[in-house]
């Protein structure tokens, strides 16, 4: 660690826009929590499209001023490649200066290459699961249901980006797993379990909080769905769900996102049901959270679902599958079914419609425990894996340089 000061000095790499939806949020937030943990923060961003706060450095490399190369000039594979080019030449002169860098898939690959050969510990963020599991889990899914899967699609198979990121796994000293899905699928592709460290995504508490106000007795459960409506996220095990479930009588099944067309056509009987309602891309999730009863997550494979956290500071009851990433523990703060159980989640909705005392439990230890994942405490967390990171790398230092040498057949 920095000697003079007792910070951990971080070189945070993020190829895309800092800032911007999806990672680009998940990122950026990191950067936020770090920095109220008290790390010592050097961020290469492709660009940055939201203010970090003070103290906080910042020197994007796709970027100057509000120019900014545009990714689809170059393909976002090659795009993310130069990000990663120049900061594997920056951190050549920074050796010293640097305790351990953070990388993302896809931008990593020469940075981890430099940091093995200059001594520095490395951490690979895993937004998802091993991206292998991924992609034949959803096209598996996909040919199951006759849905097509558009080649262009982030987990439609490709063998180009696969191998890239296969290689990354390799050389990183250790991989960031948000859930205990995401270890699961890296332990099943023969990964070692110290390669691993568990950390967690977290929730904005200003955005996502809980309706002041006394909630409504009433009949019916108000069921709800956000995110990308893909094959991936079950949303096809959700409305069976639902329409086997007496719920459906009473409630109304909201699904905010958009569809992929072929499975919104796969699903439109179901879709059409008087007691489900298409809402589309949303801009108020945070008020429909807060009005909803369930959030519901039947997802097939997964990261750790930021919606899943955000729910629970909003008062909803999670209803997810075991693949959602969420921190959550069945029938204490959250109902968990296995991927594809149909039944057990019907059964799941079914008790939360028919036992209203239940719900109110599993919303009150929800609230109650959804504090410990704010992105304040995302950042703490991850600090802490940092400091375990660099004392084993330093502890184990040339055994862990061998390892990463050997995985891209670097000589000693």
């Amino acid at each position: 660690m920095n000697c003079s000061n007792g910070r951990i000095r971080v070189l945070y790499s993020f190829p895309n826009k800092l800032g911007e939806d999806r990672i680009c949020y998940t990122a950026w937030q990191q950067v936020n929590g770090l920095a109220a943990a008290g790390a010592d923060l050097l961020v290469f961003p492709g660009a940055l499209s939201r203010p970090v706060p003070p103290g906080v450095k910042v020197y994007p490399t796709l970027a100057r001023g509000r120019l900014c190369l545009p990714y689809r000039l170059l393909g976002a594979l090659r795009t993310v490649a130069l990000h990663d080019d120049i900061v594997a030449r920056r951190i050549e002169k920074m050796a010293g200066q640097i305790d351990i860098i953070h990388t993302w898939p896809l931008g990593a690959l020469e940075t981890l290459k430099t940091a093995a050969r200059l001594g520095i510990p490395t951490v690979l963020e895993r937004c998802n699961a091993h991206t292998r599991f991924a992609m034949e889990a959803v096209q598996k899914e996909c040919d199951r249901l006759g849905v097509p899967l558009p080649p262009d699609h982030e987990h439609a198979y490709n063998a180009q980006k696969l191998h890239k990121e296969e290689r990354e796994y390799r050389l990183a000293t250790r991989l960031l797993c948000p859930s205990d899905f995401v270890v699961k699928t890296f332990l099943d592709k023969g990964f070692e379990k110290e390669q691993l460290a568990r950390h967690i995504y977290g929730y904005d508490e200003k955005v996502y909080y809980r309706c002041s106000e006394r909630r409504e007795s009433k009949r019916g459960l108000t069921m709800l769905f956000v995110g990308v409506c893909a094959v991936r996220k079950g949303v096809h095990y959700a409305l069976e769900a639902w329409l086997k479930s007496p719920a459906s009588k009473e409630g109304t099944f909201l699904i905010a996102g958009e569809f992929l067309p072929a499975y919104a056509e796969k699903l439109e009987p179901m879709l059409s049901h008087p007691s489900v309602r298409v809402l589309g891309h949303r801009n108020d999730v945070p008020d429909l959270m807060r009005k909803s009863d369930i959030l519901v997550l039947p997802s097939i494979e997964e990261g750790s679902a930021l919606v899943t956290s955000e729910a629970r500071a909003s008062g909803c009851v999670l209803v997810v599958s075991d693949a959602a990433g969420a921190v959550c523990q069945h029938m204490k703060n959250a109902l968990v079914h296995r991927v594809g159980d149909v039944e057990c989640l019907t059964q799941h909705i079914t008790m939360l419609h028919e036992d209203r005392a239940l719900l109110e439990r599993l919303r009150a230890a929800s609230l109650q425990t959804a504090p410990g994942v704010t992105w304040t405490s995302a950042g703490t967390m991850l600090l802490d894996v940092y400091r375990k990171t660099i004392a084993a790398y330093r502890a184990g230092a040339p055994t862990e340089t061998s390892r990463a040498r050997e995985a891209v057949g670097v000589k000693s």
